[in-house]
């Protein structure tokens, strides 16, 4: 495994990290797994040094943040051994308070994330969404208290965009209050969009990226064909990956396939060494649902692309409308 900053941070987090959101209340999901069947999973990546993971408040209604605080508890022996990232945004709960940035919110929500996860800090404390009904200077205040209350360590953001990204960057310095660290995107060879303007923010700026959906919900790991057949159970109950995605981004796949085959790699390696290999990007979100896909995604970091084979991985990709950011 190999390790690096987060940013310009001082917190060094492994190339990969686990998403926790496939681990949670199989009643939920079809494709959810428990905690019996995900600790072989985590404890697989634990094995193989990654040190970061990274879930959500709102991840089967709060389970997956359980799970994950009792498995983490177990496989590490210390706390200060592995990176621990949760999320807030999202609603929790009926009431009118129980979603979005506010004071209110935030501050309930950090301390029944501890709760759940059993821990008395995160490490990374992520805002799932932008709340554009808030003032983003009581998000950034809120979120600073957070911090200096000693239950977070560092703040981290997800999609939105690039302009509103600088202005809560904005917000935090000029109030004297913490900024992000990071950002977790929506960024893979089928969905390139945030090279644009968010990717070149981080860089600048010296925030880390960590993309989500690295493999397309899948796709670029071969999870559905291109008549739309579904492969995996969650391909086959999965409409976000069909409304993000259309016939043409095949031809990358197709690629992708390709040049798996001459490396004698998996199209996932492949897909994952791409991004790796992305100017800014510190660590993939990757989601595991069997031990070979953590297997995988660490054995992508010993795969060299060539430039010709990165040429051609890009050549195919055409614009896409901007996704991720609701």
């Amino acid at each position: 495994m190999k390790y690096v900053r987060l940013g310009a941070s001082g917190l060094k987090v492994s190339r990969v990290c686990l998403g926790m959101m496939t681990f949670g209340d199989t009643a939920t999901r079809r494709w959810h797994l428990d905690e019996q069947a995900a600790e072989p999973i985590v404890k697989q990546a634990a094995d193989a040094g990654v040190t970061f993971f990274d879930t959500a408040d709102m991840y089967s209604g709060g389970a997956s943040e359980e799970i994950t605080g009792r498995l983490l508890g177990r496989l590490f022996p210390r706390r200060e051994d592995y990176v621990l990232a949760t999320k807030v945004y999202f609603p929790t709960g009926p009431g009118p308070n129980d979603g979005g940035l506010s004071r209110k919110h935030i501050m309930a929500a950090i301390d029944a994330s501890l709760r759940r996860l059993g821990t008395d800090h995160v490490d990374l404390y992520q805002i799932h969404r932008l709340d554009r009904e808030t003032p983003i200077e009581e998000t950034m205040e809120a979120l600073h208290d957070v911090v200096k209350a000693g239950k977070a360590r560092y703040l981290g953001a997800s999609s939105m965009y690039a302009w509103e990204f600088a202005k809560a960057q904005h917000a935090a310095r000029s109030g004297g209050w913490t900024p992000f660290v990071s950002m977790q995107n929506h960024y893979n060879l089928v969905y390139r969009e945030e090279e644009r303007e968010m990717i070149p923010l981080c860089r600048d700026q010296g925030v880390g990226v960590i993309p989500y959906s690295p493999l397309a919900r899948g796709m670029l790991a071969g999870n559905r064909t291109r008549d739309g057949q579904p492969t995996t159970v969650r391909a086959g109950s999965d409409p976000l990956a069909e409304s993000r995605h259309d016939e043409a981004d095949f031809d990358i796949v197709d690629e992708v396939r390709a040049i798996a085959t001459g490396h004698g790699r998996s199209p996932a390696q492949i897909s994952l060494a791409w991004l790796l290999g992305r100017p800014g990007v510190t660590a993939p979100v990757i989601g595991a649902t069997k031990v070979h896909h953590v297997d995988e995604a660490v054995a992508a970091l010993d795969v060299a692309l060539t430039g010709e084979e990165v040429a051609r991985l890009e050549a195919p990709y055409r614009p896409h409308p901007v996704s991720g950011h609701e």
